[in-house]
């Protein structure tokens, strides 16, 4: 059975340059990416900063509203990429350590695996293990994400409201300019002077609709891009991580029968246990759990043992029965062979003395 010392673990080739299996990439590298853009839409909010105050002040409530998502989003995405860094500090801690009880805090997203290693000094993780650590993770990581997710849509949602409302707007106030019309009470100058206040109205509402769609697209583009870099951070976590795990596997460990399947042979089984026994002396502790683990596997041994014995008396049993009952068998078969070759040597009765008492009968006569 493979095991891995937590402490001193060799990779056991040549590795590329830079990088190290035994710790977790800090994620501030997609931190500082994110600060960079953000700094470059910034510059460019301060090129166009006449003109997005203009259409801001076109309708400050929603657009407002619009750019508070904006900034709720932008910092949950930031404390998505943050809070990998103190659980890449604890794993690369306890890889240096050696021992999880060495460490400080206790991680949030590894909690799984904390409780999983323990005290440990070497291991083998099972497959059932790596699976569920692995699921557990994976969900938090997915879960963690779906609020910025909403918060994306939001800002279409937004856009596309605004949008939709000053559009609304615009096409009631130019029916309302249309029905204040009337070219027969004065002359063409204030018929013209009226339009041009009329109009008014309608051009605020394009003015929204053009505005709320233009910051919920930006809002969302950003939030989007955002959210792609902490995505890409979760993700190379979650992939060295994995990767760590797979290494440590034991797959041998797995004492899982799936259904259908043959059971493992009482051979297998003992060297199991007795590996697992072995392991928990390596890691040697004293105190009770330890104690009952190994009273438990020395009755399972124990019991294991006496179902061989068993099961290798019947069948000894069961070939001398064979051997008794073919050795009866063949007693029978040379005993039936004897009185077929005995009858084949008896001789026929001869037919020539009969003839001789018929003709000296006759000749009596």
């Amino acid at each position: 059975m493979a095991k891995l010392e937590l402490s001193g673990w060799d990779a056991g080739g040549a590795l590329n340059e830079g990088y190290n299996p035994n710790k977790l990439t800090s994620p501030m590298v997609f931190f500082w990416t994110m600060v960079i853009f953000l700094i470059i839409v910034g510059f460019v909010a301060a090129i166009l900063f006449r003109q997005a105050h203009a259409a801001f002040a076109s309708n400050p409530g929603l657009n407002g509203l619009i750019l508070g998502v904006l900034l709720i989003g932008i910092l949950l995405v930031f404390n998505h990429v943050l809070r990998l860094r103190p659980e890449v500090r604890w794993f690369n801690s306890f890889r240096a350590a050696g021992s999880a009880e060495k460490v400080g805090r206790d991680p949030v997203l590894l909690a799984p695996m904390r409780a999983l290693i323990g005290q440990r000094h070497s291991m083998a993780i099972s497959t059932t293990a790596l699976r569920s650590i692995l699921d557990s993770i994976a969900t938090r990581l997915d879960e963690s994400r779906d609020t910025s997710r909403y918060l994306t849509g939001l800002l279409v949602f937004l856009g596309l409201l605004g949008t939709f409302w000053g559009l609304l707007g615009t096409i009631g106030s130019i029916n309302t300019v249309i029905q204040s019309l009337d070219a027969g009470t004065g002359s063409t100058q204030d018929v013209l002077a009226a339009l041009k206040n009329g109009l008014s109205a309608p051009l605020s509402g394009m003015g929204t609709a053009f505005s709320t769609s233009l910051f919920g697209l930006s809002g969302s583009l950003i939030l989007g891009f955002l959210d792609l870099q902490a995505g890409r951070a979760q993700n190379r976590f979650y992939t060295e991580l994995e990767n760590w795990l797979s290494s440590v596997t034991d797959v041998s460990s797995d004492l899982t029968i799936a259904p259908g399947a043959s059971a493992v042979a009482p051979g297998d089984e003992l060297r199991q246990l007795t590996e697992q026994l072995a392991r928990l002396n390596h890691d040697g502790g004293m105190n009770q759990r330890t104690t009952a683990a190994m009273a438990s596997l020395a009755e399972g041994i124990q019991g294991l043992v006496k179902n061989m014995r068993g099961e290798q008396q019947m069948l000894r049993d069961w070939i001398e029965a064979q051997q008794d009952e073919a050795k009866s068998m063949r007693k029978t078969l040379d005993k039936l062979s004897a009185r077929i070759g005995h009858a084949d040597k008896i001789p026929a009765q001869p037919e020539r003395p009969h003839k001789l008492a018929r003709v000296e009968d006759a000749g009596g006569e």
